[in-house]
């Protein structure tokens, strides 16, 4: 029993040794790059550190195969030799050292990790090897042979068990047992990355500026299945073939052209900073003037005699993630798959961050829990935020929940942490309470009358006396003049009035414009055209004057020819609504609802569907 427990251990820490010994080779072959960059060489250390938790994760699913087999054979044979194990090893050894330099070839190329559609790429292998250099071929092949013969050698030499291994008289079997069953649940639990909310993720890797740095520290075999897993879910469950590619382009460009791009202002200033609080979850139905019951956001609503209330705003999806992608890139939310799981197509999508970093602007993103959640980590490190801070940054000893910092604590404390960035910034503070669990501070009189949602109601009420908290501190700062608000959900959630998922009604979410900058004629009042998140990027770089042609799917609110719409995803069907009604199609592509025109219905489906398509098919060739 010792001995096998001592085999586990020795494995473990060999899988461990070879994949920071590989991410070491990956670093030196790149380091013309790290000299480029400027990397401080403590920041790769950092990397080598913070590589543990993901290849330790990779190393428990490599695992549990010999560590059954062994067990079962301790326990029927005493003589049985392990020697023919080495052939997993053999196997596992050849492919992890093919994955890195499979990356080490991409990477100076494409500037990304391995990933399904690199392998994509391996259906003609002489086209891969006619582009890459002869000389770039032989040293890969060279050294994958050179270090998969090495690391061969080692687990043979020091890993490999004896025919010893095996339960001795003096061993009692239910110990052995036990000692079986722990192992296995300290793998499941090496797997998951602990005891934590969240399962971890790539994102666990992104935590540098340096994106050589972020790229070497994720687990590039781990890396590599998520991504495949991913690219299969979409492959498999994706049906929306309603036309012919050529089409839903055409259609989809119509439905973007404007007949002008004539902005009107909304600004007394020229360069405002940009303050989102994002408020995790908040359907319309917990605002008052979006039909939602006065006693659950108050203070909200006190917000809204001083700003521009938007009445029909829509969010494009349902997960956190994707409605970052659509802030930050003003991207649509996709069906079956999101954009942060897909690193390898971050490229393709613009960012409002990057567009206005060219004008100067700091960029900062503050969330009291842990972004791994999505892979949103990785996604906000890509697009080069100044500052991000989560709830493990905070030194204050706040109260926390299950999922981190709760927003009475959070939202105050941002206030503060602000006055160190410099001046215009953009920063998004992601709220937290209103996610399940739900296990936000009891300080107020909670509300009995809801008869569905009631928990998720008073949390709202919960964090609406944060918003209070926030902008009460907010005031005493020197940067509170200066400084445009947007107060704006991120994806709705069920409600008290229990609309169904597949409906407009559901998707509806708040957004209020408010702050010193707006100008004074549209305090109190509305905007009550149709829109919807994805429309923020463009929104907000014309308004401070900045081009916004690449955001092809955002739209900008105030141009005077603006042209309304608005999207949601289903996980295999959509929902489209304009000034003519609106259409809702369910996974079978069964109708749920049109009320459209009858002599206008044909063409504003097909508007609808080809706006799907196109994004989906786009989505695909990144």
């Amino acid at each position: 029993m010792k001995k096998y427990v001592i085999y586990l251990v020795k494995m473990l820490v060999f899988l461990l040794i070879m994949f920071e010994f590989m991410r070491i080779v990956f670093i030196v072959n790149y380091w013309h790059l790290v000299t480029v960059d400027s990397v401080p060489f403590t920041e790769i250390l950092k990397g080598l550190i913070k590589a543990l938790p993901l290849d330790i994760a990779t190393a428990c699913f490599i695992m549990p195969i010999p560590a059954i087999v062994m067990f079962i054979c301790t326990c029927f044979n005493k003589n049985i030799s392990y020697r023919w194990m080495r052939w997993y090893f053999y196997v596992i050894i050849a492919l992890y050292v093919l994955c890195v330099m499979g990356e080490m070839g991409i990477y100076g190329e494409w500037g990304t990790k391995l990933s399904a559609k690199a392998l994509a790429y391996l259906e003609n292998p002489s086209e891969v090897i006619n582009t890459a250099s002869t000389q770039q071929t032989v040293m890969l092949l060279s050294l994958w042979a050179c270090f998969t013969l090495l690391f061969s050698w080692l687990y043979v030499r020091w890993i490999e068990p004896s025919n010893e291994v095996y339960v001795r008289e003096s061993d009692h079997v239910v110990s052995f047992v036990s000692v079986f069953v722990l192992s296995f649940g300290l793998m499941f639990l090496g797997m998951r990355g602990g005891f934590g909310e969240i399962p971890i993720s790539t994102s666990s890797g992104y935590f540098s500026k340096y994106k050589i740095v972020n790229i070497a520290t994720v687990n590039p075999a781990y890396n590599l299945i998520e991504n495949i897993t991913n690219a299969r879910k979409v492959q498999d469950n994706a049906h929306f073939n309603y036309m012919d590619f050529a089409t839903a382009e055409k259609i989809t460009k119509e439905t973007h052209q404007v007949e002008c791009d004539s902005t009107v202002s909304i600004l007394k200033t020229e360069r405002p900073n940009v303050l989102i609080i994002l408020l995790e979850s908040w359907s319309a139905d917990l605002i008052e003037s979006l039909g939602g019951d006065p006693s659950i956001t108050p203070n909200f609503h006190s917000f809204e005699k001083d700003g521009l209330l938007f009445t029909n705003f829509y969010a494009s999806a349902n997960r956190s993630q994707q409605a970052i992608a659509s802030i930050v890139g003003g991207l649509p939310g996709l069906p079956v798959t999101t954009i942060t799981n897909h690193q390898e197509k971050y490229y393709a999508i613009p960012s409002i961050v990057k567009s206005l970093d060219s004008i100067g602007y700091y960029s900062s993103f503050y969330f009291g829990g842990e972004l791994n959640y999505g892979n949103i980590l990785s996604y906000l490190r890509y697009n080069e935020f100044d500052r991000i801070v989560e709830g493990k940054d905070v030194s204050e000893h706040f109260h926390k929940g299950k999922l981190g910092i709760q927003d009475t604590d959070m939202l105050p404390w941002a206030t503060k942490d602000i006055n160190s960035q410099p001046e215009p910034f953009f920063t998004t503070i992601f709220t937290l309470s209103t996610h399940s669990p739900y296990d936000y501070p009891k300080i107020f009189d909670e509300l009995e009358w809801p008869q569905l949602e009631k928990v998720f109601v008073n949390s709202a009420k919960y964090t609406d006396i944060a918003l209070k908290l926030f902008m009460d501190r907010a005031k005493q700062q020197p940067w509170y003049d200066n400084t445009l608000f947007l107060f704006m959900a991120d994806h709705s959630h069920p409600s008290y009035k229990n609309h169904p998922l597949e409906s407009f009604e559901y998707h509806k979410i708040p957004l209020l414009i408010y702050g010193e900058p707006l100008k004074d004629s549209l305090r109190g009042t509305t905007y009550d055209k149709i829109c919807g998140n994805t429309d923020i990027p463009a929104t907000i770089l014309a308004q401070l004057g900045v081009k916004h042609d690449e955001f092809f799917w955002s739209k900008n609110v105030f141009n005077t020819c603006y042209r309304p719409f608005a999207f949601f995803e289903l996980y295999s069907g959509l929902g489209w609504k304009t000034e003519e009604g609106e259409f809702v199609t369910s996974s079978e592509h069964n109708i749920v609802k049109n009320t459209f025109p009858e002599d206008k219905s044909d063409s504003l489906v097909q508007q609808g569907k080809a706006y799907m398509q196109y994004h989906f098919d786009l989505f695909n060739q990144y």
